[in-house]
């Protein structure tokens, strides 16, 4: 059974749900240097607080500091006082460039030192 209410109270009702996303989000959607936080996100998409900027094309999506995702977006809905946007493409963002080559399998991992220490040069 769904509650009905006065139109004053559903107005109030969302604002207090959205305040409470905006307080705990730490997702950011960065255009241009614009900062734009993120109150939900989903697999294929995510919202901000309506009435904001309007976002269009490539964004870059932050989890604090951490860049989480480049992305090419475009406006689905304004629902509930959120603007919808869906991924038209997501790319993760790692910390270092891609192979264009492939690596064999006993790649080592790292090397070990031989623990001779170098000899201090006198007179330097």
């Amino acid at each position: 059974m769904e509650a009905i209410f006065s139109k004053e109270i559903q107005d109030g009702l969302n604002e207090a749900r959205l305040a409470a996303l905006r307080k705990s989000t730490r997702l950011r959607v960065d255009v241009a240097g614009e900062l734009t936080p993120v109150l939900r996100m989903w697999k294929s998409g995510f919202t901000t607080q309506a009435g904001g900027p309007s976002l269009r094309g490539f964004v870059d999506l932050y989890d604090g500091s951490v860049h989480l995702f480049q992305c090419l977006i475009v406006a689905a809905e304004e629902e509930a006082g959120e603007m919808q946007y869906e991924f038209k493409r997501a790319t993760a963002v790692t910390g270092k460039a891609a192979l264009d080559f492939e690596l064999p399998d006993d790649t080592p991992v790292g090397l070990i030192a031989d623990g001779r220490q170098a000899e201090p040069t006198a007179g330097r």
